[in-house]
């Protein structure tokens, strides 16, 4: 019984999107602005970067709460702490309290990472900066570094539970960024043009 209460309680916190709570208190729906997604980039680029902020916040801080409470009342189960991460990125993605239309799940990952496997949190944050600065796009970042939780629980020997959730995950941000890919291969993705240092360097 206590698996499952920390399992919905995972869900539940995850459910809590940052930028539409935030936006509640701003009279805006950033899901009918700009992409359409509830996430921090969306915000970044409609609300600017104090909303960004918050949103970013919000959605890392639950994260990492869901994670916290499955490893500190989870018994000892080894793979309670990295279920509950699972579900607390799907609560974000699939919020019950915002019609189960959310964000895609980065900010969230990177929230319970930093309970669970901090050194998976500097991996992802450093391929996630190399991918933007070279190429500008937000969503192929976020893939590429999602993806490098694979290799680095390969290299790490982790254990079964980590390297399940390492796939998991990987598969389930590439879900996540469907949108994105589709655009990228109509060469329609929009890039962030201020972080793309590499071409400012040759210009």
């Amino acid at each position: 019984m206590l698996v499952l209460i920390l399992l919905l309680v995972a869900y539940l916190l995850g459910s809590l999107s940052g930028s539409l709570l935030l936006g509640k208190l701003r009279g805006v729906d950033i899901r009918q602005l700009g992409s359409g997604n509830a996430g921090g980039t969306n915000a970044l680029r409609t609300q600017g970067w104090k909303f960004a902020l918050g949103t970013v916040l919000v959605d890392v801080g639950k994260g990492a709460l869901a994670a916290w409470l499955a490893l500190r009342l989870g018994g000892g189960l080894a793979w309670l702490p990295y279920a509950a991460a699972g579900a607390a990125v799907l609560g974000h993605v699939y919020p019950v309290f915002h019609g189960f239309r959310g964000g895609k799940g980065a900010g969230t990952l990177v929230g319970v990472l930093l309970v669970l496997w901090p050194l998976a949190v500097v991996v992802m944050i450093s391929a996630w900066l190399l991918v933007l600065v070279a190429s500008g796009y937000v969503g192929l970042s976020t893939i590429l570094a999602g993806a490098m939780l694979v290799p680095l629980a390969l290299a790490t020997d982790a254990g079964p539970e980590r390297l399940v959730f390492a796939l998991a995950i990987a598969l389930f941000l590439v879900f996540t960024h469907r949108s994105n890919l589709a655009r990228l291969r109509a060469g329609v993705e929009p890039r962030f043009e201020r972080a793309r240092l590499l071409r400012r360097g040759r210009a």
